[in-house]
């Protein structure tokens, strides 16, 4: 039996034309547990009093600080912008109140690391076409439920059926990865790993198929003055979009130019995640105002055989 990670041409073919793909158990439960169980570790020994910076894809620039730009090579918290009351304080406990941790894990934390440059995931690098691909960003996304509503919201909830649950598992807008990790030419794919089942419920990832073969619309740049859209995003359709739904251990392969977004954590099951975005070093030159000020430094993976 081959490597997990090597496509199939009918895989390659369905990528090519869609923009995404579905490869269900990609990872093994024996990995999703040890990479939960990390989490959980950090998560216990995170002092949220140290920082209360608030990751959001709505408004960057006002939020984003060197906290943020730091992260590219440290293992960061960031909070869900609902996280926090008018008074500055948790909701929740922070378990429940973290958006994601970024942006380092597959370089600094060995558990994440051991997966992220697995055979598996450079052999699928390759079989897209990678000649010396990096990792060069990952994130453990948490999505997760609200616990605190009380019976009588509950109940205008039932009633109301144009309202949602309470959640603040936050929205990600529409994007594209190559906006944010931009090379010349383009190179960037997005890896998407369900460490939990994800549904339209909870929150999983919705794309416009076949919408990468229009190109990138707009770059999301870092200028002396912060971070900003070098223009105003597009107007989509919601009725193009199509849900992915996919099991525990599955994973998502995105093309950097595809649209895809996901809506808030509306259900009682939390909706984990871990991310990775690779881009090519052969031939490519990384943006130098890419929001990652920094050349593309990591150790390429390579293929089995290979030094």
């Amino acid at each position: 039996m081959g490597i997990v990670g090597n496509l199939t041409p009918q895989q390659r073919q369905s990528f090519d034309s869609q923009g995404f793909l579905v490869i269900e158990s990609f990872a093994s439960p024996a990995e999703i547990e040890a990479m939960r169980k990390r989490m959980d570790g950090m998560l216990q020994a995170f002092d949220p009093t140290t920082t209360a910076s608030i990751f959001s894809t709505k408004n960057q620039v006002k939020l984003t600080s060197e906290y943020f730009y730091e992260s590219a090579e440290k293992i960061s918290f960031f909070f869900e912008e609902k996280a926090f009351d008018d008074n500055g304080n948790l909701k929740q406990p922070k378990e429940l109140s973290i958006n994601k941790v970024g942006h380092a894990l597959h370089e600094i934390d060995p558990v994440f690391k051991e997966f992220s440059c697995s055979e598996k995931v450079s052999s699928l690098l390759f079989s897209l076409g990678y000649k010396k691909p990096v990792i060069i960003q990952s994130m453990y996304i948490f999505k997760e439920l609200y616990l605190t509503y009380n019976v009588s919201s509950y109940l205008s909830l039932q009633l109301i059926g144009s309202l949602k649950q309470p959640g603040i598992g936050g929205e990600v807008t529409p994007h594209q990865d190559n906006s944010f990790l931009y090379t010349e030419p383009k190179t960037c794919t997005g890896l998407w790993l369900a460490l939990e089942d994800a549904t339209v419920v909870n929150g999983c990832l919705w794309a416009i198929p076949e919408s990468q073969k229009n190109g990138l619309v707009r770059r999301f740049i870092r200028g002396d003055d912060g971070v900003y859209f070098d223009r105003p995003s597009p107007s989509y359709d919601q009725k193009d979009f199509v849900p992915i739904e996919v099991k525990s251990g599955s994973l998502v392969v995105i093309h950097g130019d595809l649209i895809h977004q996901s809506f808030e954590n509306q259900s009682s099951n939390s909706r984990h995640a871990y991310s990775l975005h690779a881009v090519d070093t052969d031939g490519c030159k990384w943006a130098e105002d890419n929001w990652i000020r920094r050349k593309v430094e990591p150790k390429p993976l390579y293929a089995s055989g290979q030094t």
